[in-house]
């Protein structure tokens, strides 16, 4: 009997505040619960430090996350899935994250992300702050790419009480409040959903 593969999934991430990041925390649990092998990466802030510095709570985050490993080629290399975190701007995938995305066309051309399970998560300060959005302009790179796009899609009863967004994990943040426990659990559901379809084109199963 072959021994089932566990995945490996990369969960890469751009957060200000520290929306994004709780929701990357929440992914990348219910992917190692799921049985895969996870790694937790930020890309590195760009921002200035007089932006940085305007804003107390992006100061605090961008202090409390210097622990967690930047994002590098090699973790994309490595995984077997992708798991991608951003907050929106105006509507769209957040530069820091974009540009990490923009330096990866060497991998690109090798096919390097070809036929790799990707899926996405986003923050945005209103409800209909440009979150669907930013997760479609992401999901747009991956078209390029070749990768096999795993949104929640209405699958889990997480999904609806996370405000029902099947595209991916979504949080309104509101005047700075962090995901509740309606929102982590749905991106939890998400990090064990991706790792789930994972699992079966690696083990080459259907359940």
């Amino acid at each position: 009997m072959t021994t089932a593969v566990p995945p490996k999934i990369a969960v890469v991430y751009y957060s200000a505040t520290g929306s994004v990041h709780h929701l990357a925390q929440a992914v990348a649990e219910g992917a190692e619960k799921a049985g895969a092998e996870v790694r937790l990466r930020r890309v590195a802030e760009l921002a200035p430090d007089a932006a940085i510095d305007s804003n107390p709570a992006w100061r605090a985050h961008v202090d409390a996350t210097q622990g967690v490993e930047l994002a590098s080629h090699d973790d994309l290399e490595w995984a077997d899935a992708y798991a991608f975190g951003t907050p929106t701007r105006f509507g769209n995938v957040a530069s820091q994250l974009k540009q990490f995305i923009d330096g990866t066309g060497g991998l690109w051309q090798r096919g390097v992300f070809a036929d790799k399970p990707t899926t996405a998560f986003v923050s945005a300060a209103n409800v209909h702050g440009g979150n669907e959005s930013t997760l479609l302009a992401l999901y747009n790179t991956l078209y390029h790419w070749g990768s096999l796009i795993v949104p929640p899609g209405y699958t889990d009863q997480t999904v609806y009480a996370a405000n029902g967004n099947p595209y991916g994990t979504a949080h309104a943040s509101g005047a700075g409040e962090l995901p509740g426990d309606n929102i982590l659990d749905a991106a939890r559901y998400q990090g064990q959903r991706l790792t789930g379809i994972t699992a079966r084109l690696l083990n080459g199963t259907r359940d």
